[in-house]
């Protein structure tokens, strides 16, 4: 039984939508300079391939603009979830307390 192609959009709809959090995150490493630039260029080409197949062989629908909208919002929520500053929990103390 084939699989229907409806079902292949939404599979690349939430494949897109992750790497274009992966696109965010790795925005913020290579401008931290974590890591290198072919990274961020990889990701940006598979969020442009999923995105792209989504809309191919079909015109632009509701479909369509609710994915690429996801992908904006995951894009953007990377962005900002990467650039803040995480502080480190000091367990010390619960780990080893002092007697």
């Amino acid at each position: 039984m084939p699989v229907s192609l409806e079902f292949m959009r939404g599979i690349l709809g939430f494949i897109g939508i992750g790497c274009a959090f992966m696109l965010g995150r790795s925005t913020v490493a290579v401008r931290k300079g974590r890591q290198k630039q072919s990274t961020l260029i990889g990701w940006a080409i598979r969020v442009l391939l999923c995105l792209g197949a989504v809309a191919f062989r079909h015109a632009v629908d509701a479909a369509d603009i609710l994915v690429w909208s996801f992908s904006a919002v995951a894009f953007g929520v990377a962005l900002w979830e990467s650039s803040r500053e995480k502080k480190e929990e000091d367990l010390t103390k619960a780990m080893f307390p002092e007697e």
